[in-house]
């Protein structure tokens, strides 16, 4: 089954201090993958995000390439979304030493309609960051904007 990347005109919206967060949590999990929750809202085809947050990630088998979401860090972040009227909007993760493209595995975990932004991070930092939204099977490409 064909996993294929288009683009698409959706975006997200990811203002600078959260990206900036996004890299130092990446930077500070290296070699091992970091991922969390994004919390914000929906507004027709663009998705903003207005709060980050870091879980654990439980898989310390494969934390090198995979990362699972401690269920208890993905709770709370629902009950802060609720309790500030917001929703959870997607997924960061980051890609250590890969390219920030969604992986085969990230396509089998992934929701529809929620944004995945990964960070592509090596031993000197954090070097790019991409987000994506599954779309009828297929990961579709986001605009990043601040």
């Amino acid at each position: 089954m064909s996993h294929s990347i288009e683009t698409s005109s959706s975006t997200l919206s990811l203002p600078g201090e959260l990206r900036e967060r996004l890299e130092q949590w990446a930077r500070l999990r290296y070699p091992f993958e970091a991922c969390g929750l994004l919390l914000g809202c929906h507004v027709e085809r663009r998705t903003e995000v207005v709060e980050v947050r870091e879980a654990r990630n439980l898989d310390v088998t494969r934390a090198r390439d995979r990362y699972e979401l401690d269920p208890a860090d993905h709770l709370a972040a629902e009950d802060a979304a609720r309790a500030r009227g917001l929703d959870v909007v997607g997924v960061w993760h980051s890609h250590p030493d890969h390219a920030a493209r969604p992986s085969t595995t990230d396509r089998v975990h992934a929701r529809s309609g929620w944004s995945y932004a990964i960070v592509a991070v090596d031993a000197r930092g954090a070097y790019e960051l991409r987000a994506w939204r599954l779309e009828r099977q297929r990961f579709v490409e986001e605009e990043v904007l601040p």
